[in-house]
């Protein structure tokens, strides 16, 4: 089900092609022999876009299908949920996207994809959406159930089955428990699908029974459930806020923290031992924070969590959380005190979030000088393995690396 778009190519395209932009990331790559072992990027964007016009191909409700084609896609999300991520033209791989030359075949995101990964270094991306991270906030649910579905549809048809370096954890609909379940029913078993993500902004108690056998679903099949974060300005507490560092700094933290102090006091880790979780986007400089203040709480008030057989620390040690936006770079020390008390060398996979603005390269893990070898594999690399049970990888990029350092 592909509609052919015609593309005016940008006349400049060889000037903002994504490897010359990302030339100096490339020789960093080089310079620190990547090639050596996996990296595996948990958290890469993908600008639906570009391809709207043949996502909307799958919407399967016919009159919501016309809607989305006439509107443009522009009753995806309400307009509060702010903005000025696109840094207003300094980002040039922003703006010349959707221009760029790539071939069509075996699909063209496919094509511009490799290109970044290859030049970071990345051998396998775990990707997802990027406007539609705001849809659970669109007031009519049908809207997020139908074009969730229809993006997970095509994207499970036209790139991961077609591209293994591709890999994703696919969107759910939380605003409707009985259709996200069905999403897991139905595409848990697709080629590339490693889990399942929510967007954290939004409002639904996500310890309510009703996601109960959702999460029921995921454990059975042993698929990660991942919190991606994003923020609103129009939330009443970022409303207040009038710059957009303030609701960035706050917001991508906070919808987690909300999610994730739920999700423990809740006691949904002691009724689904076996359900990973993976917290993304929010950075590293909340968790020590959280940690504390829920223990403190709890030994206190242990009678408002009576599943709980732990403190929160320790099932949040268990958890899983990105590194992306990499904070207290300046700070070492403090770093180093946030890695041990979150078990970063088990517990801590590496995300670049290409390609937005404040996207972090492999070398923030790769040059810390407090970390063994072994540390640096396994958080570039290996902890994201074996959570999402992949096979090692090798990109041909690295590959041919090796073989002119007479290694391969």
């Amino acid at each position: 089900m592909n509609i052919v778009t015609p593309i005016v190519r940008d006349p400049n395209q060889e000037q903002f092609d994504t490897r010359r932009l990302l030339a100096h990331a490339q020789q960093q790559a080089e310079d620190r022999k990547y090639e050596e072992f996996m990296i595996i990027d948990v958290d890469a964007h993908h600008y639906e876009t570009s391809s709207y016009k043949e996502i909307f191909g799958y919407i399967e409700d016919p009159v919501m299908r016309d809607q989305f084609i006439y509107s443009k896609g522009n009753t995806l999300q309400p307009r509060s949920t702010g903005g000025y991520q696109e840094m207003a033209g300094r980002i040039t791989r922003y703006q010349h996207r959707a221009t760029e030359a790539a071939p069509d075949k075996p699909h063209r995101d496919i094509a511009l994809t490799r290109k970044w990964m290859d030049s970071i270094g990345v051998d396998v991306a775990c990707i997802f959406p990027t406007p539609m991270l705001g849809l659970g906030l669109n007031p009519v649910i049908e809207v997020e159930v139908q074009y969730a579905r229809a993006y997970n549809r095509w994207l499970t048809e036209n790139i991961l089955s077609q591209e293994p370096r591709m890999v994703s954890m696919l969107y759910l609909p939380m605003n409707d428990p009985v259709a996200a379940l069905k999403m897991v029913e139905d595409f848990g078993d697709c080629k590339g699908v490693v889990g399942f993500l929510v967007t954290t902004v939004r409002y639904k108690p996500l310890y309510d029974n009703a996601y109960m056998k959702l999460y029921a679903a995921l454990q059975e099949r042993s698929l990660p459930l991942a919190f991606h974060a994003a923020t609103n300005w129009g939330d009443q507490s970022m409303h207040i806020t009038n710059r957009f560092i303030a609701t960035h700094a706050l917001g991508f933290t906070w919808f987690n923290i909300v999610h994730l102090t739920n999700w423990v006091v809740n006691g949904i880790p002691e009724r689904f031992p076996g359900l990973k979780t993976v917290w993304i986007e929010s950075g590293l400089a909340w968790v020590p924070f959280l940690m504390q203040r829920l223990d403190n709480e709890y030994m206190m008030r242990s009678s408002e969590a009576p599943a709980l057989k732990r403190k929160p620390s320790d099932y949040m040690r268990e958890m899983f959380f990105s590194t992306q936006p990499m904070e207290m770079i300046g700070n070492q020390t403090m770093l180093q005190e946030t890695f041990k008390m979150m078990n970063a060398e088990t517990q801590l996979v590496y995300a670049s979030d290409y390609p937005h603005w404040d996207m972090d390269l492999p070398s923030v893990i790769y040059d810390l000088p407090f970390l063994s070898m072994q540390a640096k594999r396994n958080i570039l690399g290996e902890n994201a393995r074996k959570l999402f049970k992949l096979d090692t990888f090798v990109s041909e990029e690295k590959k041919a690396r090796l073989k002119a350092r007479g290694l391969a």
